[in-house]
């Protein structure tokens, strides 16, 4: 049975009361309102608000702590409220023992629900509301609003066909006209840095992205996804999708009554048929880069058709359902985790993916919307109907490989390939220097050819390199970096670093400069 938004809203805040130090003055909607429960829906919250809500959560919790992971291109702090423990330095929350998550609102600022509904559980946790399992066994590193230069360019026309806020929103790049949903590999803005700097210093067990969804008119309020890449480790995808996801996807149903499912759209293939596609596996993106790096990572999107109200509610709901999860899970967690962490070494891996089909058909729940004008901006904007349509249809939610490699031991890179080294430092990737000249027998990749994008993509043309290994015997300089490949975010290094890679350092053109009579820079050393 479905519960009117009103009545969700006022549920979220009559949680039994658990937390320590509660704050004196209850914190609720009526005495700490977000902006967009202060103005009935109608706004989003700007920098300023955000960062006051959340000094008030610090002030009135006293193991909440507001700090930052970064900061954005026009120099403003990148918020995070660490909720959990009485010292909130990586240092100490890395000694406590606690399961670590990472909550993360804003990374596109036009999709808002994110950003509303962190607020709302931060608002939560300090007035003793929320359950006392969450932060006893796990330590919230909370982020409302990542992408802050974004959030803070409010304009009508932003996502015009979106249901609210009606007010406006900010624009999905940062303020350098970046994606920062594609910059988890090529790290070209200073919020890729901050984020990627954070999960160095806290080493997140699990992180949540939230977003909001573009395209297909279908029947969920909201829809999510594990790393898709093929590549990452099974114990981190087999846990997500064979437990977590479905619990938290009936858990949001029971309190709702909403549908929640695998995100997708719906795409008429050549042969008349229709799939449910869901969007990409290359590590640009926020799920898929966590999950490289060995971690649980969960994308949600909340429907862009619903109203504003009704897609933080069902964020705000889902994000409830995921911690009640990981809280009552943690040992499955920490195993996955250091299941993954084991050596990839010798293991063939993918450098390349396409969509792979499901064996049996799927039944996808498509909706319905309307046509509603925004007083303010007198575009027209789509309304979901309260519907769902029952669809069988092929479901393309994985990735088969295309091209693998067989994962090496180490990889050298001449200390003169700088954005290579930079770029690994920055990952957290360890690498070793080369002191003295060392004669070693290595492979090197000889490029035959290579196909470069006419089209420019978030400041590259993107390049694929075509060649093969051959083994040969190289004197290496004082000064190459070894990137042992037994090492934690091994699997990382070697997408960052095979030529092949459809989303390393090669395909983004940052070796196109270093490739010398046809040979890739960076050799590599096969495993033992």
């Amino acid at each position: 049975m479905r519960i009117p938004a009103a009545t969700l809203v006022a549920s979220l805040s009559i949680i039994l009361p658990v937390g320590p130090s509660a704050a004196q003055t209850p914190l609720d909607e009526t005495t700490l309102p977000t902006r967009a429960e202060a103005t009935d829906w109608i706004e989003t919250s700007r920098y300023d608000d955000v960062v006051a809500l959340l000094e008030t959560v610090a002030a009135a919790r006293a193991d909440a702590h507001l700090t930052t992971m970064g900061y954005t291109f026009e120099g403003r702090a990148i918020p995070l409220l660490v909720v959990g423990l009485g010292d909130p330095s990586a240092e100490s929350v890395m000694a406590s023992g606690k399961l670590r998550v990472y909550l993360q609102g804003g990374i596109h600022s036009g999709e808002v629900p994110g950003k509303e509904a962190l607020q709302m559980l931060a608002r939560d946790l300090a007035a003793g509301r929320a359950p006392a399992a969450w932060t006893e066994s796990m330590v919230l590193l909370i982020a409302p609003l990542y992408n802050a230069d974004g959030n803070e360019r409010v304009r009508l026309t932003n996502r015009p066909r979106q249901h609210g806020p009606l007010a406006g929103m900010g624009q999905r790049p940062n303020a350098m006209g970046l994606d920062l949903n594609r910059d988890h590999m090529k790290l070209d803005s200073p919020e890729a840095r901050s984020v990627v700097g954070m999960m160095n210093r806290y080493d997140p067990h699990l992180s949540v992205d939230l977003h909001t969804t573009n395209g297909s008119r279908h029947g969920y309020h909201l829809t999510y996804s594990p790393p898709l890449h093929p590549g990452v480790a099974a114990p981190v995808v087999d846990l997500l999708r064979g437990s977590g996801l479905p619990q938290v996807t009936e858990g949001v149903f029971d309190r709702t009554g909403w549908h929640t499912w695998y995100y997708g759209n719906a795409r008429r293939m050549p042969d008349g048929e229709t799939g449910w596609f869901t969007f990409d596996h290359r590590p640009r993106f926020n799920n898929n880069y966590i999950g490289l790096r060995n971690r649980l990572a969960i994308l949600g999107e909340a429907y862009s058709y619903a109203t504003f109200e009704d897609r933080v509610i069902a964020t705000r709901v889902f994000v409830d359902e995921i911690l009640d999860w990981a809280a009552s899970d943690t040992d499955a967690i920490r195993d996955a985790v250091a299941a993954a962490d084991a050596s990839a070494v010798g293991e063939v891996l993918p450098t390349r993916a396409t969509f792979a089909a499901d064996d049996t058909l799927a039944t996808i729940l498509m909706g319905e919307v309307d046509e509603e004008r925004n007083p303010w901006s007198g575009r027209m904007m789509l309304r979901r109907r309260d519907v769902t349509i029952p669809t069988p249809m092929r479901e393309y939610g994985t990735f088969a490989a295309t091209d693998t490699e067989t994962v090496p031991r180490r990889y050298y890179v001449p200390p003169n390939v700088e954005p290579a080294i930079d770029r690994l430092a920055a990952h957290g990737i360890e690498a070793t220097v080369l002191s003295e000249p060392m004669t070693i027998e290595v492979e090197e990749f000889r490029v035959d050819s290579t196909s470069v994008s006419p089209r420019e993509f978030q400041g590259h043309n993107e390049i694929e390199y075509f060649g093969s290994w051959t083994t040969v015997e190289r004197t290496l300089p004082a000064g190459t970096h070894a990137v042992d490949v037994a090492q934690p975010l091994g699997r990382l290094a070697f997408y960052l670093l095979e030529p092949r890679s459809d989303d390393g350092l090669a395909n983004w053109a940052f070796m196109d400069e270093f490739v010398e009579e046809g040979v890739y820079p960076i050799v590599r050393e096969p495993g033992r």
